[in-house]
């Protein structure tokens, strides 16, 4: 069960690559591709998918998981706490899950846009109506993402099931009119057409690379699945699958058939065509549900690990903790996709664009991998260096083969992942800045409360909870509170919540407590990157072990900073600075973001120079 519900969220990104992907490789190939040709560039699809997804993902990189959870930033967050300081790590991996970003605006158009092209054969007057119906489908996928995906998640894995069991049939009846389309499982036809025409032919590799598009999905959502379902599913269903279809489509330009147009409609029964379109666009708005869903998961990680401001985030589901909306998320991904959809009109134009986000972040993940080989499993350097540079070295020509695209589209995707890396550099370094700003002045506790005993500062009823970055001395928004309001709550809680580069923190390790002065508790919360705090809940814990505070009677104060750059300060930082106010006052609340109540928020503005 588990393997057919991977179906619907895992493979629909390389699922519908069919579509799209044979028709792109011969069409870099040339207009009349002979046989040789033509069982060239299978036998470089059909090891494509060997080599990065049956042999790099499935049986390598989904052994590498950091507490079950998958996916680059995982994998980051993993071997960054191996040691303290790892910035070329942290760059490797934050810049791949930004470039995943780029990818996720392009999977939907050229998904659906391949999709809706059907019509363009079965119905050739409904051709100016393509790119309307694409960018209704996808402006009403984006709309209904609040309303959660729960519902559409139950039929999500049969659809994909009927969807592969289609394409693997279509394949079946092209194979039957040319049975000799088999002879590229010979590796050497490959190899031969990479040599056979130096650089045209080593370009083609842009367009090989297509049928592995959403293979970073099978290591991003294994947290969700697990290892074992995922690889059953490829291997029993998915990769069959595909390997017939795309022979199918290669034997009819065997037998003669035209490469003009869209050629995996051309496997088709003519009668069959318009059903068969309809769950092709099916299969293409799941595909690019994955993809949204993906990307709501992947910014919650970041969030929780300090690289991304707080946004809002909707638990839409009590079924899974995957099912989440981030709205500013959701949106900035409507207009990137459809404004795509729109300016390339086709999904031949949005293929020159397609590919090279991916391919680098897949030679990034090798790059990680082969530090995982040395550090989590402790292969000797000969070993990991052999296999991990064969996944590099292929990883790397693919993404040379790419390069090509940078001119014909290929920016988009690199122009989104570097605003998106920006954006993460500025907040985690501001952020940093912020904290550094405010430890500077702390003030030992001790020291703290004599001098409110010596000022004759009052002490009122109840319990106060300030919440604060530091594990050490008075909190700043304590001492701005008594020196403003002059009086102070007889019971007296320090919060300081840490989130730690592991998915799940277990509830022993959960808090650490101390009384650090009479009825003054310091309490330390560590939560992991899939995660999301409860204060409320953590207090009942707190309580519960021993910490002496009034669950009834609880007031929170928290600081609100206002950002604001140095006078003297260079015009770069400057500009940073700017960047990340802005960012902080648009950041969701940190009562959103823990579930503190508000009725009972204190917040004291304070302004902090950076």
């Amino acid at each position: 069960m588990l393997g057919l519900s991977a179906l619907g969220v895992v493979f629909g990104d390389i699922g519908t690559s069919p579509l799209y992907t044979l028709k792109t490789v011969l069409a870099l190939a040339g207009e009349h591709p002979t046989a040789d040709v033509t069982l060239g560039v299978l036998s470089l699809v059909l090891w494509t998918l060997v080599i990065i997804v049956s042999v790099k993902y499935v049986s390598f990189a989904m052994r590498v998981d950091n507490d079950g959870e998958g996916g680059i930033l995982a994998l980051m967050a993993l071997l960054g706490i191996k040691r303290q300081q790892r910035p070329a790590i942290v760059a490797l991996g934050l810049f791949g899950a930004a470039l995943i970003y780029g990818d996720g605006a392009i999977t939907p158009a050229i998904s659906v846009l391949s999709a809706l092209e059907g019509l363009n054969i079965a119905v050739p007057a409904m051709e100016p109506f393509v790119v309307p119906a694409a960018v209704a489908i996808l402006i009403g996928l984006f709309a209904i993402q609040p309303f959660g995906t729960a519902w559409i998640g139950r039929i999500f894995g049969p659809i994909m099931a009927l969807w592969f069991c289609s394409i693997a049939l279509l394949g079946i009846w092209g194979v039957l009119k040319h049975p000799a389309v088999f002879a590229a499982i010979d590796p050497r036809y490959g190899i031969h057409y990479l040599l056979s025409d130096g650089l045209g032919s080593f370009l083609v590799l842009g367009g090989v690379f297509l049928c592995v598009t959403g293979a970073e999905a099978l290591y991003a959502d294994m947290g969700h699945f697990g290892a074992w379902p995922i690889r059953l599913a490829w291997s029993t269903v998915v990769f069959p699958s595909l390997v017939l279809n795309y022979a199918g489509q290669a034997a009819i330009i065997l037998d003669g058939g035209s490469t003009q147009g869209n050629i995996f409609y051309r496997l088709c029964p003519e009668p069959l065509l318009i059903p068969l379109v309809v769950l092709a666009t099916l299969a293409t708005i799941i595909a690019s549900q994955s993809i949204i869903t993906g990307a709501f998961s992947m910014s919650r990680q970041a969030i929780l690990l300090g690289w991304l401001p707080r946004l809002k985030i909707v638990q839409t589901s009590a079924e899974g903790y995957g099912q989440i909306y981030v709205g500013a998320i959701n949106w900035m991904l409507m207009i990137a996709t459809v404004g795509l959809t729109i300016g390339f009109g086709k999904s031949d134009n949005l293929a020159a664009a397609y590919g090279i986000a991916v391919s680098l972040t897949m030679l990034m993940t090798s790059a990680l991998l082969f530090i995982a080989m040395r550090e989590v499993w402790g292969w000797s350097l000969l070993a990991s260096g052999a296999v991990a540079g064969c996944f590099f070295t292929i990883d790397a020509a693919f993404f040379l083969a790419n390069v090509v695209k940078v001119l014909d589209g290929g920016y988009v995707p690199l122009l989104l992942a570097a605003c998106v890396y920006g954006v993460m550099l500025i907040w985690h370094s501001g952020a940093a800045a912020v904290a550094r700003k405010l430890h500077a002045t702390l003030v030992p506790v001790d020291q703290f409360m004599k001098q409110i005993v010596a000022a004759g500062v009052p002490r009122v009823p109840g319990t106060a909870v300030f919440l604060t970055r530091s594990t050490h001395g008075t909190p700043p928004i304590m001492a701005w509170h008594v020196k403003r309001n002059r009086a102070l709550h007889k019971r007296l809680l320090a919060l300081t919540v840490q989130m730690q580069s592991i998915p799940w923190v277990a509830d022993e390790d959960r808090l650490s407590m101390a009384e650090e002065a009479p009825n003054f508790w310091r309490v330390t919360a560590r939560y992991g990157f899939m995660e999301r705090p409860d204060i409320p809940v953590l207090l009942r814990h707190a309580h519960a072990g021993g910490c002496g505070i009034d669950l009834d009677d609880v007031t929170y104060y928290i600081g609100r900073e206002t950002v604001v750059g140095r006078e003297r300060a260079r015009w770069p930082l400057r500009i940073r600075s700017r960047l990340f106010a802005l960012m902080e006052r648009n950041s969701a609340h940190i009562t959103d973001f823990c579930r503190i109540p508000v009725e009972s928020v204190v917040e004291i503005g304070r302004q902090v120079a950076i």
